[in-house]
């Protein structure tokens, strides 16, 4: 790999670069939050280690270069002092992902042919997993990034059957960790589809690395250190708890995504420690408390109605009062016409994206104190 220590770049979805912050610092960085994500010093472990560990960043990249060019003369130049042969294997494909703004050089497959060239590596194909490079050009200031994650982080690996309108597993990640849930309270999501977010939190309470199953980008790098991962890998197995410490419930009453939250889990290997079930949220059974709420309701933008959602919203703040006294409720809303009818005060802690949908994730507490 090119000369450590280099900065790294961990890219966040809109609203979640102080989670991830967090989560670097739990890590052992010391990062600093930017536009799209959070930077830090690091070295060939730690690109590792924050690609193994990063339960709510959507990739991480290395910086290779930062220049300025105004011409294709000035790019070409620079572009073959990069150390290209740190990232790319001989004869593998390289894919670039170029924006500019307001810069001399904007034409992106140009920018792209020029970086190619210099690379001396062939356009991506269909047999091969071509290594990407994500360039920024702002006011003629080149920024020249290696993808060290591959597949973004949300892959973790055992989703493969999904219901409708499925929530990204960093962003169900992100719902829990934002309201400082770690695996030490009971935890209910009564609208679970697919069953990620039961599944990330099965994950965070028995210690599970999100990235130790699923292979990454630097694993291709011809400088790659095989010995330094797996010593990484065996720390990271070592955390590993037997068991949640803690009862982890997921329902929906489609029979159908709790099959596929089921199915999911058991890949994800949390299957005997989240209870699935198939129930309306009127029927919800809830462990002795107090304890989180979390879920992802329907927005009534692509599954449902807004006009027919609000009973449902309306109800799960009913069963709460009712049920749940002294419990916690964290959701991701698209807006207060839905969430005010839950009848609760809630405060919000993020706002991001989910499918291209704006939403906010806000926290409250049911009045009254559990009883048990």
């Amino acid at each position: 790999m090119a000369t450590e220590p280099f900065t790294c770049f961990a890219v966040a979805a809109p609203g979640l670069e102080q989670i991830v912050a967090r989560e670097l610092k739990a890590l052992g960085e010391h990062p600093r939050t930017e536009d799209g994500g959070v930077s830090w010093e690091g070295d060939t472990r730690s690109v590792m280690r924050a690609n193994l560990w990063l339960r709510s960043a959507s990739r991480v990249v290395v910086r290779v270069a930062r220049f300025r060019a105004t011409a294709f003369y000035d790019l070409e130049k620079r572009a073959k002092r990069i150390p290209w042969a740190s990232f790319v294997a001989s004869g593998r494909s390289v894919a670039f992902r170029v924006t500019a703004h307001k810069s001399k050089l904007y034409h992106s497959e140009a920018i792209a042919e020029r970086l190619r060239a210099a690379a001396n590596a062939p356009p991506p194909s269909e047999e091969d997993d071509a290594q990407l490079f994500v360039v920024r050009v702002v006011r003629d200031e080149f920024t020249i990034s290696a993808d060290t994650s591959g597949e973004l982080l949300h892959v973790r690996g055992y989703r493969q059957a999904v219901a409708k309108a499925p929530l990204r597993e960093t962003l169900a990640a992100a719902l829990l960790l934002a309201c400082d849930w770690s695996g030490e309270s009971p935890l209910l999501d009564p609208m679970c589809g697919s069953g990620t977010i039961p599944i990330e939190a099965a994950m965070i309470a028995r210690r599970i690395a999100p990235g130790l199953h699923r292979p990454f980008a630097f694993m291709r790098w011809p400088e790659h250190d095989e010995s330094a991962w797996r010593e990484l890998v065996t720390q990271a197995e070592s955390r590993i708890v037997a068991a949640s410490p803690v009862s982890i419930l997921g329902s929906d009453r489609d029979a159908g995504a709790i099959d596929s939250a089921r199915a999911n889990a058991e890949r994800a290997g949390v299957a005997n420690d989240i209870d699935f079930g198939v129930r309306s949220i009127s029927a919800i059974d809830p462990p002795v408390g107090p304890g989180l709420l979390a879920t992802n309701p329907p927005y009534g933008v692509r599954v449902g109605r807004e006009a027919t959602l609000r009973n449902l919203y309306a109800q799960l703040g009913n069963v709460m009062r009712k049920k749940m006294p002294g419990w916690r409720l964290v959701l991701y809303s698209p807006g207060a016409r839905l969430t005010r009818e839950i009848g609760l005060s809630l405060k919000e802690l993020l706002r991001t994206t989910n499918g291209g949908i704006g939403v906010s994730a806000l926290v409250g507490t049911v009045p009254g104190s559990a009883i048990g």
